[in-house]
């Protein structure tokens, strides 16, 4: 997969940006980030857009800025002069999509059937937008055409709320989801930049939904881990379970057999998307991780530890 929708994929959320005035174009980059997602859509609807655009990307490098709504090689040209890196298009005009991949520029062209995705296929696509989503028919549209067509992916925009953003990002076959909700037009507007970060942030929060999975416990050898286990059994019915390297009780203590990472052990924190979670604390908690300690089943990275302890416990992420 190119190297841009990549990095769309380990953020997950694309926010679909309308702006009116170019003067809001820095505050809402500015709140976008600062709640967890450096990236956003801005829509060729309005006539700020470019300039939008421009400033996005010149203020802030880090942010990964994209056009939407394009629907001429022109308006290709303009975002793209502006520092626009991907293109975003409602439907599939074959003209714009072959402009683009002769330019080099990611493009992900609107599809709603499966005759759109195979012109998308034929063109050479690895990903397609899916829009407007929940009017088209929603996950269930994009599954069943998923099935026959196994290479493509898809970004569905349209539709996509808090409420069912987790359910959508939970299958495979979708990079990403464009959504609005975060920076709807009446809070940029007023100039509700505290507000939209909230959003944001719940967003993210929401889609990594970080929880607590276990608690490990560092013993010296087996029969102390055994002991350990035991204990939480017997007091609180936590049923011991062995493994080989631990022994658990219930599913919220892990006695390990030996001394493991962390002073006092480590804890387990369970996200919908290791990959995802690791890109948020990296990019935007500036967390560092133990990259040798990273776990990755069917190519997909399952578990990794930070590169720090808290309250003498190391801490790892853990595939819910």
């Amino acid at each position: 997969m190119n190297e841009v929708l990549e990095k769309i994929s380990k953020i997950g959320i694309v926010p679909v940006v309308v702006l009116d005035d170019a003067k809001d174009a820095k505050p809402l980059a500015e709140a976008l980030i600062k709640g967890g997602l450096p990236c956003a859509e801005v829509t060729f609807r309005t006539a700020a857009a470019e300039e939008s655009i421009r400033i996005m990307a010149s203020e802030f490098p880090e942010m990964l800025v994209g056009a939407g709504t394009v629907l001429t090689t022109e308006q290709v040209d303009r975002a793209v002069n502006a520092g626009a890196k991907f293109i975003v298009s409602p439907g599939l005009n074959p003209k714009i999509v072959k402009y683009c991949i002769e330019k080099g520029v990611p493009v992900t062209p609107g599809t709603s059937n499966p005759s759109d995705v195979e012109q998308a296929i034929e063109l050479g696509l690895e990903v397609v937008k899916f829009f407007p989503a929940e009017a088209a028919g929603g996950l269930n549209m994009i599954k069943s055409m998923a099935a026959p067509y196994t290479q493509m992916k898809f970004m569905p925009t349209g539709g996509i709320t808090a409420k069912n953003i987790c359910e959508y990002l939970a299958f495979d076959k979708i990079i990403a989801c464009g959504g609005s909700w975060m920076v709807k037009k009446d809070l940029v507007t007023a100039g509700k930049y505290d507000e939209i970060q909230a959003l944001t942030e719940e967003a993210v929060r929401t889609m990594l939904g970080f929880e607590l999975r276990h608690i490990g416990v560092n013993c010296e050898d087996e029969a102390a881990a055994d002991a350990v286990a035991s204990r939480y059994d017997e007091l609180f019915g936590f049923t011991k379970k062995a493994g080989n390297s631990s022994i658990f009780a219930g599913i919220e203590v892990e006695a390990m057999k030996k001394i493991g990472r962390g002073a006092n052990g480590h804890i387990a924190i369970g996200t919908n998307s290791v990959a995802r979670a690791k890109n948020y604390l990296e990019s935007v908690k500036h967390v560092k991780f133990i990259e040798d300690s990273a776990v990755v089943k069917n190519g997909k990275l399952t578990a990794i530890y930070l590169d720090e302890e808290i309250g003498g416990f190391a801490i790892h992420l853990v595939q819910k």
